[in-house]
């Protein structure tokens, strides 16, 4: 993975890594939801919860080796959220994460609803890789399990993004060990409440979905980011921002792109 310009190369406010920043979280959130939920959606059926689930961790693996010297690859708001109260982006910086990571979420949904139309009898509505509980859970998980569920899954996700792009560094795996963990969660949450723990993945889908989709969707909102605040949180004290760097092999990610201060 290449080396991104380092801030003395291009300022913090350049235009041009902006773009390159915003677009790469756009890009990334946009094919992680056409990709990913895609597999639960167009071929659930035949893969099962181990092929959805390995789906989404390849996807995501994919995605940081490509995206990860641009932006980051954060692809999800708590993951950003994270980053934020880790002190290695800047507010503004989230800001323009999320509003890109929203934006790409929807066009990844509406893509993929596209192509889920043109399959006869398929069932996109109040479906559609959405999150939900109760009658609306494979196991009828309740609103405050699939709370519980969710801020813990994501602490899980969140707290190895934080602690494998940490200081000292993993000789290139980081991008291994993520996508390791988001299949993780989704091996243990399909069944529960559909995998969330990212409210983007949860928002596009659930706009084209409708009906109880769009009524729950507060949970996958919020459980998710409480979850990225106490990763972020337990981080702090695991992995001190202070600790000794330990020299990396030439493959390993490096130091990120301005307003990305931390890649995957």
């Amino acid at each position: 993975m290449a080396s991104p310009a380092s801030k003395t190369e291009t300022g913090p406010e350049d235009p041009t890594v902006l773009t390159r920043t915003v677009v790469s979280e756009f890009l990334g959130t946009l094919l992680l939801v056409f990709f990913a939920v895609g597999s639960a959606v167009l071929a659930g059926e035949y893969i099962g919860t181990f092929g959805i689930a390995l789906a989404f961790g390849f996807t995501m693996l994919a995605l940081a080796y490509a995206l990860g010297p641009v932006s980051g690859c954060h692809l999800n708001p708590a993951v950003t959220l994270g980053m934020l109260l880790a002190r290695r982006i800047t507010l503004r910086s989230a800001v323009e994460y999320w509003i890109a990571q929203v934006v790409g979420a929807v066009v990844g949904a509406a893509l993929l609803f596209l192509v889920a139309k043109q399959v006869p009898g398929l069932q996109t509505h109040a479906a559609f890789g959405t999150n939900g509980w109760g009658d609306r859970s494979a196991v009828h998980l309740n609103l405050g399990g699939a709370f519980v569920a969710e801020m813990v899954m994501t602490f899980l996700f969140v707290f190895v993004v934080l602690a494998v792009t940490h200081r000292v560094a993993l000789f290139g795996f980081n991008g291994v060990a993520i996508g390791m963990a988001l299949a993780t969660v989704h091996l243990i949450g399909i069944p529960l409440d559909g995998t969330s723990v990212n409210p983007a993945r949860s928002l596009g889908p659930a706009l084209f979905a409708g009906g109880a989709a769009i009524t729950q969707l507060w949970l996958f909102i919020v459980a998710p980011l409480i979850g990225g605040a106490i990763a972020a949180a337990v981080h702090q004290i695991t992995h001190p921002p202070h600790e000794p760097v330990v020299v990396a092999d030439e493959a390993a990610p490096r130091e990120p792109t301005p307003g990305a201060d931390e890649r995957i």
